[in-house]
């Protein structure tokens, strides 16, 4: 669920909202004690505060397709997977299982398949940056 509001709060300030303590506590009912708000509040404040590196890291990924391009929730999606592939706090498969599961419930049917492929790539390639770092 604190994804979901996440990427909601992220999707909002898109579209010329600021995702403030009113959106916050009424469209999205998240109380500031609860467990999930702490999560919910980082991922998407980290998301909208690094957005022009997140897109810079997110474009070569898109194949045929621009930032401009994509649908304001699509890009909401990733844009909150590519922040938490970043901090690398969950393991890359979790957080794109759970972006697939946002874009199968809030975009359109092929939304799925096409996050699932841009961030499977994303996260081959950080991957294989770690691992060329290291050597």
């Amino acid at each position: 669920m604190a994804r979901a509001q996440a990427m909601k709060l992220i999707y909002e300030w898109e579209m010329g909202g600021d995702g403030g303590e009113e959106t916050r506590l009424n469209l999205l009912e998240v109380k500031p004690d609860e467990r999930e708000a702490d999560f919910m509040n980082r991922m998407a404040s980290g998301a909208i505060e690094n957005a022009d590196a997140i897109d810079a890291r997110l474009s070569p990924f898109l194949r045929g397709w621009t930032i401009e391009r994509l649908t304001r929730v699509d890009l909401a999606i990733l844009r909150l997977a590519v922040y938490e592939l970043t901090l690398g706090e969950t393991p890359a498969g979790v957080v794109i299982n759970e972006a697939v599961e946002l874009a199968n419930q809030y975009s359109t049917d092929k939304a799925g398949a096409f996050v699932n492929g841009v961030l499977g790539n994303l996260a081959r390639a950080m991957e294989d940056a770690r691992e060329g770092g290291e050597a």
